[in-house]
């Protein structure tokens, strides 16, 4: 009887231990599922520091999306980078298929980078005339065959009727690609391309690395994908292409709306990122100068060298070319990416026309206003020489934080309100407090 009792107690003692053990094992696989949850859920709520502004989630769950067009009020098209696809977003529902896909390559800043849509008045079949404006790297038979610009007809919720406009490089890579696309108040299309990280010509100002070579620069042609007469560096090919050159890296281009001036964003390597007012022949400066410094160091690795406010070893094209220094640095880099002018009034006045910024690192959204004959960004005098130098001082100019994945695109929709794209895959509205949702 006692040898019964004391099986009974170790029994008991070891169903115990297991609902413990088991217990314990449970809470270790549920416990850092609840915190991944909060955290997630913590990921979709973006602070805003205007109390009278909110981030609405508009959409969630693309891939890696880099870019965002509008067709209508409630139709967007998204970039998936690395699947090569094209989506549509109607009423915050995404479409079951893509409406596009294309072969690329993947690796590294290589993918599906740009979008812009110019919307024609309809023909005289009735049929929409909507051109969209796609750039990505071209993939042939596993091979990587250039950075190209590609023009469809969007007909039947299709993008079809592809017509190169621009064939630009993407070896040796695979980075530094840029990618944006824009259409200009004149309605020509430009695009972005960086250095491709090892490319050195006189678009890079190096005056012995040989002609331009259609890199590390704001390159531009008709809809058609004709040369736009009047080229402000030159008529001959490939200088008849360059609005500007000198750009390492970029990620965001738009126009004011007020002055119709381009304004861009440039990565530098390990510091000085640019916020830079591009006019015609602009010359950004690199690879002899990023910020206000000149870079030291080997490709790929350059750090902070000597002040060069004023450099005057740069590549001018017979005095065509013109330097100018950024109108804002980031001496920590912070990844820039998009920039838009926010041309509404449904956030208030106060940010009408205004300037709104992205980054990658941080997932920030800044806010500047300029100066009267908007040449310059407006900034107090602790930003005399225009540069932030810690994050502190980043932080002045912080409208937005906590877009999880970093921010890609920024657009202002039909309906006059800021939408952000992050590469985490959501889309976002920024509006008033009291907005309809």
């Amino acid at each position: 009887m006692v040898i019964i009792i004391i099986i009974i107690i170790i029994i008991i003692i070891i169903i115990i231990i297991i609902i413990i053990l088991t217990s314990g094992i449970l809470i270790a696989r549920i416990v850092p599922s609840i915190i991944a949850q909060i955290q997630n859920t913590q990921g979709l709520q973006p602070v805003i520091m205007d109390r009278s502004l909110k981030a609405e989630l508009i959409f969630d769950g693309l891939r890696n999306p880099t870019s965002m067009a509008f067709l209508g009020r409630d139709e967007i098209l998204v970039l998936e980078k690395d699947q090569g696809t094209v989506q549509e977003i109607v009423n915050r529902t995404i479409l079951p298929l893509p409406i596009l896909r294309v072969n690329i390559s993947t690796d590294g800043e290589r993918g599906l980078l740009g979008i812009a849509v110019a919307q024609h008045p309809a023909t005289q079949s009735g049929k929409s005339n909507t051109f969209v404006f796609l750039y990505y790297t071209e993939n042939k038979n596993g091979a990587s065959v250039g950075n190209r610009v590609y023009r469809y007809s969007f007909i039947d919720n299709k993008l079809v009727n592809p017509k190169l406009i621009l064939s630009l490089p993407a070896d040796p890579g695979p980075f530094h690609n840029g990618g944006k696309v824009i259409i200009g108040p004149d309605k020509n299309v430009y695009a972005v391309i960086g250095d491709l990280l090892t490319h050195r010509t006189e678009a890079q100002n190096v005056p012995s690395g040989g002609p331009p070579d259609l890199t590390s620069g704001v390159i531009r042609a008709t809809q058609d994908g004709e040369v736009v007469p009047n080229s402000p560096l030159g008529n001959n090919y490939p200088l008849n292409r360059y609005y500007a050159y000198g750009i390492r890296n970029s990620f965001g281009l738009d126009f004011d709306p007020v002055t119709k001036k381009l304004w861009d964003t440039e990565n530098g390597p390990n510091y000085g990122d640019e916020i830079n007012l591009v006019e015609a022949g602009f010359n950004s400066g690199w690879a002899k100068v990023q910020g206000i410094w000149t870079p030291v160091g080997s490709i790929g690795g350059e750090d902070t060298g000597q002040e060069s406010v004023h450099p005057s070893d740069l590549v001018t094209f017979g005095g065509k070319g013109k330097y100018s220094a950024p109108e804002f640095i980031w001496s920590q880099t912070v990844a820039p990416t998009a920039l838009k002018f926010f041309n509404s009034t449904l956030l208030g006045k106060r940010y009408q026309n205004d300037l709104f910024v992205g980054d990658y690192n941080n997932g920030n959204l800044y806010h500047f206003k300029l100066n009267q004959n908007r040449t310059q960004l407006l900034l107090n005098s602790k930003f005399a020489d225009k540069i932030a130098y810690t994050p502190e001082d980043a932080a002045t100019f912080i409208l937005g934080s906590g877009f999880g994945g970093g921010i890609t695109d920024l657009q202002v929709g039909p309906n006059g309100f800021l939408y952000v794209l992050t590469f985490g895959g959501s889309i976002y509205r920024i509006g008033p407090n009291n907005s309809p949702g």
